[in-house]
């Protein structure tokens, strides 16, 4: 019963793809220890996603209960929700254990990085919701340790919400270095299954479908990003996962305006950890690539780009507008330049690939926006090719 506590608390999950048995959760069921919850309530809303548009929410005749049913559209991907599904949550009060967090983070903040932290630590202590407003390279991570680590000592449970899974798998390594002692569940699609009572959980933003009432202390990591900016049924389960009195920390390096607008206690680095100033872009023409690439022709002045960057021992990202594009270059630059690979959001091996790329085993790699944000490589060099492409006016 104990596992079966640690598994459900705070979770909102489909009974029939629970990893216990039906015996324990009926009889979870019997004592009050598990509520159960329909999928579609009067066909009108999802319970897990809370989508209520009449365009997701569908009837259909359904086999299962064998008559007319709905099912919800908008978090299918995350298996089936219809009217007749069953959705248990832990009724009981969770009890509040103090584990044994300790924090192994050796680095030092700078002036700038020290009063966000402390200001977000103030906020999160008053139950205040807080924006990070920091450029790219200005260290938002490591100024959310200290803040993590007082939240764990007293107690709370924290989440770390990113929108795309990139993200979620760059901070995962991260944090568990920071806190040996504390159990943190990495979640994202396929993520490997883990056990125990996580008191800091690391996901990515539609993971939070699964969560209602779960956390103490909400952190949305890249909350400009898509698809969570975008997306009114994320921020909604970014509300739905965490307590009613529960602060968000919001981080971005370029929030919206109604952002800005919307939270009250606002922390401002426009400067990198290192004193640096921010790399400003240069343009060079590479008319009609595309139709280069058709051809089955290298751009010369990509090749000599390239060339520079192996030769400097220098990592690289090309960013691509489309998954084709990516798909038609790669095929040729392999034959000049075998090392090199691909990732785009429909590869299943980008987290190989992005490791290599990390450990210098590859010199490049070829991407699409889905590595725009979220990773840190030391010296990374960034090309953008097809720059007027409005998918990627955001990496400028």
């Amino acid at each position: 019963m104990t596992q079966l506590e640690e598994f459900l608390a705070g979770r909102i999950w489909l009974r029939h793809f629970i990893p216990f048995s039906n015996e324990q959760v009926n009889q979870a069921i019997s004592n009050g220890s598990i509520t159960v919850r329909l999928g579609i309530v009067d066909g009108k809303q999802c319970t897990r996603c809370l989508e209520k548009s009449p365009g997701k929410i569908i009837p259909f005749y359904c086999d299962t209960c064998q008559k007319m049913c709905y099912y919800c559209r908008h978090c299918i991907k995350m298996g089936r929700i219809s009217s007749c599904t069953e959705l248990i949550t832990w009724a009981l009060p969770t009890p509040q254990t103090l584990q044994s967090h300790s924090f192994n983070w050796t680095g030092n903040l700078t002036p700038l990085q020290q009063r966000a932290s402390q200001e977000v630590q103030k906020s999160v202590s008053q139950k205040n919701d807080h924006l990070i407003y920091a450029v790219c390279g200005a260290g938002k991570t490591e100024l959310l340790f200290s803040p993590i680590f007082e939240a764990l000592k007293k107690g709370m449970r924290v989440c770390l919400a990113a929108p795309r899974t990139d993200v979620v798998l760059e901070l995962t390594p991260r944090l568990r270095a920071a806190f040996p002692n504390t159990i943190i569940h990495s979640l994202y699609g396929n993520a490997p299954e883990e056990n125990g009572f996580a008191q800091l959980v690391i996901a990515t933003t539609h993971q939070l479908y699964r969560f209602e009432n779960a956390f103490d202390v909400m952190i949305v990591d890249e909350a400009d990003a898509f698809p969570y900016s975008y997306d009114m049924a994320l921020k909604r389960a970014v509300v739905k996962a965490k307590k009613k009195e529960a602060p968000i920390v919001y981080v971005s390096a370029t929030p919206s305006t109604e952002l800005l607008k919307q939270v009250a206690h606002v922390s401002k680095i426009f400067k990198r950890f290192h004193g640096y100033p921010l790399p400003i872009p240069k343009f060079q023409s590479l008319w009609r690539y595309d139709k280069a690439f058709a051809k089955g022709q290298l751009p010369k002045k990509l090749t000599a780009w390239i060339d520079e960057k192996i030769a400097e021992n220098e990592p690289f990202l090309l960013f691509f507008p489309s998954i084709d594009l990516i798909e038609q270059a790669i095929d040729i630059l392999k034959g000049k330049y075998p090392a090199l690979e691909a990732v785009h959001s429909q590869d299943a091996d980008r987290k190989e690939k992005v490791m290599k790329l990390r450990q210098r085993k590859i010199p490049g790699l070829l991407t699409s926006t889905i590595l725009e944000r979220g990773i840190t490589i030391p010296n990374v060099q960034v090309a953008v090719i097809g720059a007027g492409e409005s998918i990627l006016t955001q990496l400028l």
